[in-house]
């Protein structure tokens, strides 16, 4: 049979259903590759009792919310279903793979659909997504809005004065320092006092060494990475190992309680300068290297410490490979800065300090 002017209708019928056959190879081999499961339409994670920009507290209980969609524990074959994760202070992960499980990404593969998450002061972001049986986000993904959270910073009983700021005196963050220096703490508009003494409007200084902020209701420990300043002190010589060091600054009060709001400084990184490679080789010389020996440099050695001494704020004059009066001038200011003696000679701390340790040499070179 021919329809006049057209395609035979059996013909079309055929064309149809090869269309059609190709079309499910088509979805079925995109399913197959991508690995995905689809979301029923309509589907919807989200937080129950929690908004965007909420103050909320260190313990926080978090219920999770889904719809037209099922829960269902990881390894469920259900349809229309999956489980949470938790994402906290970190990006979408790649939404074609299994999420992470690690302390950012938090799995529930039980089927829950409520925790208690802990929080360290400061702000935070959340974010629901749901994952398959094998932890693989949907297609499309199910997931809530991104959004933030702050925890406030509340100490102890006793309340700081309005406007009162701890921070380091001579110590900038990404600073380069030797080993052995003396630290200086600042402090306004809030009084020193001992340990134990009632007096209003007053502390005393904690140092955190490599240490994140302690509980701020609490007395702060007193150990290697939690310093004590109890009779007041507002300076101290510390010794750091070479590699990369975190400090900051808590004021206590006279039970070595934070104050609230605390009175803290920021959380600076510092540089202990490690020794060169060529330690590996020759170890015993490196450690008998005497600090103060003051090592004849190359014209490309002058250069290199001339463009390090510019990375950390010190104008050296032109980065010519000279050792003129600008340049001792800078690594005068250099080593005044980080408590050496502020000769102007580039000696060997100098160089550790500098993070040119390779350029150190013993006495008899």
């Amino acid at each position: 049979m021919r329809v006049r002017g057209g395609i035979p209708t059996h013909r079309k019928l055929a064309n149809l259903a090869a269309l059609l056959l190709i079309c499910s190879v088509v979805i079925a081999r995109a399913q197959s590759s991508g690995g995905l499961n689809p979301s029923p339409a309509g589907a919807e994670a989200f937080f129950t009792d929690l908004k965007d920009g909420a103050t909320v507290p260190a313990q926080l209980k978090l219920h999770f919310g889904l719809r037209n969609m099922r829960v269902a524990p990881a390894s469920s074959d259900l349809p229309n279903s999956g489980h949470h994760h938790l994402l906290v202070d970190t990006e979408l992960p790649a939404l074609n793979a299994p999420i992470p499980n690690d302390f950012n990404h938090l799995h529930f593969g039980g089927g829950q659909t409520e925790t208690e998450l802990t929080l360290k002061p400061g702000p935070h972001t959340l974010q629901l997504l749901i994952g398959d049986k094998e932890h693989i986000p949907h297609r499309p993904p199910v997931m809530s809005a991104r959004i933030h959270v702050n925890v406030p910073l509340i100490g102890g009983p006793t309340p700081s004065p309005s406007g009162a700021e701890v921070y380091f005196d001579d110590l900038k963050d990404g600073a380069t320092i030797p080993s052995k220096l003396t630290v200086h703490f600042g402090l306004k508009n809030m009084g020193v006092a001992p340990a134990g003494t009632d007096r209003p409007n007053s502390g005393h200084h904690h140092l955190l060494i490599d240490a994140d902020l302690p509980p701020l209701d609490q007395p702060i420990p007193n150990d290697f990475n939690h310093l004590h300043f109890g009779g007041g002190q507002t300076e101290t010589e510390l010794t750091l190992k070479p590699g990369e060091h975190t400090l900051q600054l808590l004021m206590g009060d006279k039970a070595h309680i934070p104050h609230t709001p605390p009175v803290m400084s920021s959380r600076i990184k510092v540089r202990v300068a490690g020794l060169p490679a060529s330690s590996q080789q020759a170890p015993q010389n490196l450690r008998e290297l005497d600090m103060d020996t003051v090592p004849d440099l190359t014209e490309s050695n002058i250069r290199q410490v001339q463009q390090e001494l510019r990375k950390k704020g010190f104008d050296p004059g032109p980065i010519d490979g000279i050792n003129g009066p600008q340049t001792k001038g800078a690594v005068r200011s250099f080593q005044d800065r980080y408590g050496m003696n502020a000769s102007g000679d580039i000696s060997n701390k100098t160089l550790f300090a500098l993070g040119a340790a390779e350029l150190a040499r013993p006495k008899s070179q």
